[in-house]
């Protein structure tokens, strides 16, 4: 199973025994906190199936979805602060399954394997680099434009391919959870995929609005 995730292809046979002896599967429930903002950051998890929301708490009461993660990705990863407690909160978006590794552990690997660490160091400056480009979309770019890059970015990452040209998405998300992770308002986010419904940009039932069919992925940038 550690074999699997890409974050751990360059651990030794060594390496991975010593994980695999320490590292513990855990199952949790749909809709629930695996850790707050301000907690110890006793471990750090690899997503063996489903998806965890990050974000964080502001002061006015709103909420701020850092990232999506989803399986064969890691989060709990920055624990390289001094006062060692969480600068986020991470809750389950469906039934999910994780594998946890206690920091001392997964500090020891960093430690010992450079290629492991410059790993880990790249995962950290993506997700600043995206929280950058989220910062520069909400000042320069329309509403509409940036739930059609959330639309066409999860596409990217995550679609199905249907047929040559078409992309299937299940993104999992209420239109609350985009508007916090696009910075608009779930009012916004129901009528722009609304409007790009009627151009046949992409369809979805409303039974099931998560799963989204893009029959234009260029029509999205």
């Amino acid at each position: 199973m550690l074999k699997q995730h890409n974050l751990l292809k360059s651990l030794t046979e060594q390496q991975l025994d010593m994980l695999s002896k320490h590292t513990m599967l855990q199952t949790i429930k749909k809709n629930n906190q695996i850790y707050d903002h301000g907690d110890q950051s006793n471990y750090v998890y690899l997503v063996e199936k489903g998806s965890i929301k990050l974000g964080i708490h502001a002061s006015c009461g709103k909420i701020l979805i850092k990232d999506i993660v989803y399986e064969n990705s890691v989060f709990g990863e920055n624990i390289f602060l001094e006062d060692n407690k969480r600068q986020e909160f991470a809750e389950s978006m469906t039934d999910t399954t994780v594998l946890k590794i206690p920091v001392g552990i997964f500090r020891k690997l960093a430690k010992e394997n450079g290629t492991f660490a410059n790993d880990i160091m790249a995962i950290i400056i993506t997700r600043l680099q995206l929280l950058e480009e989220r910062m520069h979309s909400f000042v320069f770019k329309k509403a509409k434009i940036r739930i059609a890059n959330f639309v066409k970015r999860t596409g990217e990452l995550r679609g199905i391919r249907i047929g040559i040209d078409e992309c299937l998405i299940n993104h999992g998300m209420s239109h609350k959870e985009i508007a916090y992770l696009t910075d608009t308002s779930r009012q916004t986010v129901a009528r722009v995929l609304g409007e790009l419904k009627k151009s046949n940009i992409i369809h979805f039932s409303t039974r099931k609005p998560n799963k989204i069919l893009i029959r234009d992925m260029a029509a999205l940038s």
